[in-house]
């Protein structure tokens, strides 16, 4: 059986856009990474998992996780998260390893955008349970209740997130209410690429000697 590393990660930011003066991410400072990394089965089974958060001073424990991962899922990941996160990295480029972000492939279906927060309530039944201002708020306030809070709302988005992403691994659909209020049901693929098996000329097979 042949077994895959997946990590789902969120991350959550020191400031806003309109805090800084570029719209790159990676200026926005990063507060903390919640992630979950988890074995599947080639069948996209859970067989162990494990949730963990890193604030700054823990990022060097953290980088293994990613780049032992045969995929890493996010949520807008491409456009935020990945450029945010490649501002903290230091051992090359976080953006060039192996993800996945949900977003990108519902842009690919549907042709728009759609919030992490619609597709879950009609997906899973479940919305997250606060927003990226509250999380900065949070961060400045720097008591221990809020960074508790913080952590807590970084986890949960993970949670969903992995949520979303079984399902529509499962179901080949993700279910949402567009711009205009309507319901959408779209088709989407988050299966594994496969893995193509060159054949080998007949003398190399027969070895060497």
């Amino acid at each position: 059986m042949k077994k895959r590393v997946e990590v789902i990660y969120d991350i959550e930011t020191k400031k806003i856009f309109d805090e800084i003066s570029t719209n790159n991410p990676a200026d926005l400072g990063i507060s903390i990474v919640s992630a979950y990394r988890r074995e599947v089965d080639e069948n996209g089974n859970e067989l162990s998992g494990e949730m963990k958060s890193f604030w700054e001073s823990d990022f060097d424990s953290m980088w293994s996780w990613f780049e032992e991962a045969d995929r890493i899922i996010g949520y807008n990941s491409f456009g935020f998260d990945n450029p945010a996160m490649n501002g903290a990295y230091t051992k090359g480029d976080f953006t060039k390893l192996k993800h996945f972000d949900i977003l990108e492939e519902i842009r690919k279906s549907f042709g728009h955008r759609v919030k992490l927060d619609s597709v879950a309530k009609e997906t899973i039944g479940a919305g997250k349970i606060a927003g990226g201002l509250d999380a900065v708020k949070w961060w400045n306030l720097g008591d221990p209740e809020s960074l508790a809070n913080l952590k807590k709302y970084c986890e949960m988005d993970v949670e969903v997130t992995t949520k979303v992403y079984d399902y529509g691994r499962k179901n080949g659909i993700l279910k949402f209410k567009d711009r205009w209020n309507e319901f959408r049901e779209i088709v989407v693929d988050f299966g594994y690429p496969a893995e193509v098996v060159e054949e080998k000329p007949a003398e190399m097979q027969m070895g060497l000697f």
